[in-house]
């Protein structure tokens, strides 16, 4: 009996060995240098920066910043799109799949999801600001219809109430709360609560909204906290399709960094974290938000009221869901027009000539950026998939879930303002003489890229049948074997589909790359996003289409690659790890 059991203590210690190996690599690669950024942060913020001569506390940062032309509004203008653009994204996600998600189920709608997630924001926000522009294809389209003979003078792209930016965001964040929702419902008997509300009298909307909808909630409570984060610092989105002067927040203290007065990196120091409590404020608002709504909803319930009152709201934010990504497939669509379009005169809806030229000096242009993109997405995505890989397999050895603290630590990258620690991780990383460089850059997209990945594998990991290791195991196959021989194999398609999600966010990376490349790696993000004001949309055009053509081949590699090798094995091409 003794001897049966010694290899399963020997499993058990490998386990909490590799589980603690991978929890102090992730400590000190990703906890470490964000609080060592904040810290950063925080000593700038406060007026001391010894390196350019302030020794001493002092409130001055803040006063500047406060005192700054423009603040008042840019903070503004962060509450009103980064709250509007969430509430509305959830709004439109929940109404859509209470419409939907009987008729679509969740793989179904990730595949309809996913050109939508893959597509960078710089890369769609581009395409918006082609399609909305007074000389954009609606602009065209209305053109016969209305009677304009020249482009009317409309600000519709970098607009004072932030609108624009406002409809990118729900572009952007809708697909990724639909997919969240989708398969949050999997985990819910939805069929039987129809059921029994409809067997009720209830419409079917307001058994959506009274029973389903407080179930789904904290499944999603996260991912919306995410996207509400995002939304409030975004960056390059709100440089292409939002309020130029003044500017949102972040946009506003992206400039005082880069100002060639050395001394406003302390008031944007300040500001930075001023937006890392405005997210924490916000935070507390949905929260608060949440129980408010917990105690009007028991109201509602235990005060009955059938109908079909909520059908036609639902309905039209469904509609709403459709025209947003119709709008994104146009945005798409514009990039590689534009990228091939010569002569283009009004109110044409199409070129009336096409060129190459635009793609024709790759040696002088777009090839070293598309180089550089190619080698951070592969080196921060193979990275991070090892780290995830190693953490999932410590689990399974050491027998021990994921503790709470554990599933915060993966997603604290995610929750905080970016610019509130890369500033300060910049510092700290040219203390010991990092920065300016591939490897500074590929630490600081791992930060991001790390996590996704991890979230997306963690799922297929879990729900691989453990008789299969068990199998092995009675064969004579060591932990390694059966984690290289059994379980990846097995799993695939999940890894790969995790792959191209790490890529497709290392793409998408623009002040990890802008802060910590010292602005000497050029990728196509940083490229198209600069070029993104300029006025040649040909050039654009052609670097925003190679970034999000990126994130599409990755993402169909991993539907080609186990096509290929799972042929002859249907449960496992159907990306099914059990």
């Amino acid at each position: 009996m003794g001897q049966a059991l010694h290899p399963v203590r020997a499993t058990l210690t490998d386990g909490w060995a590799l589980r603690a190996a991978v929890l102090v690599t992730v400590a000190l690669g990703l906890v470490l240098p964000i609080a060592a950024g904040f810290w950063q942060t925080a000593r700038a913020a406060a007026g001391v920066m010894p390196a350019i001569g302030f020794d001493a506390l002092s409130l001055d940062p803040l006063r500047a910043l406060v005192t700054a032309p423009g603040f008042g509004t840019a903070l503004r203008l962060t509450v009103v799109t980064g709250l509007g653009a969430t509430l509305l994204s959830v709004a439109v996600a929940v109404g859509a799949c209470a419409v939907l998600h009987n008729r679509m189920g969740a793989r179904a709608g990730g595949r309809l999801l996913t050109p939508f997630l893959a597509a960078p924001h710089a890369a769609m926000a581009i395409g918006l600001a082609f399609l909305l522009a007074p000389s954009g294809w609606i602009a065209r389209a209305l053109a016969p219809l209305v009677g304009f003979d020249r482009p009317p003078l409309w600000i519709t792209v970098n607009d004072p109430f932030g609108l624009a930016l406002i409809a990118g965001l729900m572009v952007k964040e809708i697909p990724f709360l639909l997919l969240v929702i989708l398969s949050a419902l999997s985990q819910l008997p939805v069929r039987q609560h129809l059921a029994a509300g409809r067997s009720l009298g209830y419409g079917r909307g307001i058994v959506w909204i009274k029973i389903i909808l407080p179930q789904v909630w904290p499944l999603i409570r996260l991912p919306v906290m995410v996207v509400l984060a995002f939304s409030l610092s975004v960056v390059d989105m709100a440089l292409i399709l939002g309020p130029s002067n003044p500017p949102t927040l972040s946009v506003l203290l992206l400039r005082l960094f880069t100002a060639p007065d050395i001394g406003q990196m302390l008031p944007a120091s300040a500001g930075a974290l001023l937006q890392a409590v405005l997210v924490g404020l916000s935070f507390l608002l949905l929260l608060g938000g949440e129980r408010l709504c917990r105690r009007i909803g028991r109201w509602w319930v235990r005060r009955g009221g059938r109908g079909h009152s909520a059908e036609p709201g639902l309905w039209a934010l469904t509609v709403l869901a459709a025209l947003l990504f119709g709008l994104g497939a146009l945005a798409m669509l514009s990039l590689v027009v534009w990228s091939f379009a010569w002569r283009w005169t009004w109110p044409d809806l199409l070129p009336g000539s096409w060129s190459l030229r635009a793609w024709m000096s790759p040696g002088n242009g777009w090839a070293k950026a598309l180089w550089n993109t190619v080698l951070l997405a592969a080196a921060t995505t193979a990275l991070s998939l090892a780290l995830a890989i190693a953490w999932l397999e410590g689990e399974d050895r050491a027998r021990r879930g994921r503790a709470g603290w554990a599933e915060a630590l993966i997603y604290l990258p995610l929750l905080v303002p970016q610019i509130g620690f890369l500033f300060g991780l910049n510092v700290l990383f040219l203390t010991i003489g990092l920065t300016g460089g591939t490897l500074a850059v590929i630490w600081a997209q791992a930060l991001f890229v790390f996590p996704y990945v991890m979230i997306a594998l963690s799922d297929p990991w879990r729900a691989l049948d453990p008789r299969l290791s068990r199998a092995a195991a009675s064969l004579g196959a060591g932990p390694w074997r059966r984690l290289v021989a059994v379980k990846l194999p097995a799993l695939l398609t999940p890894i790969l589909t995790a792959a191209a999600i790490g890529v497709a966010v290392s793409v998408a990376q623009y002040l990890p790359t802008l802060f910590m490349g010292a602005g000497r790696v050029a990728t196509l993000t940083t490229e198209a996003v600069t070029l993104s004001s300029s006025s040649d949309r040909r050039v654009t055009g052609v670097y925003a289409t190679l970034q999000a053509a990126l994130p599409f081949a990755a993402y169909a590699l991993a539907l080609l690659v186990p096509a290929v090798l799972h042929r002859n094995r249907r449960a496992l091409l159907a990306g099914d790890p059990s």
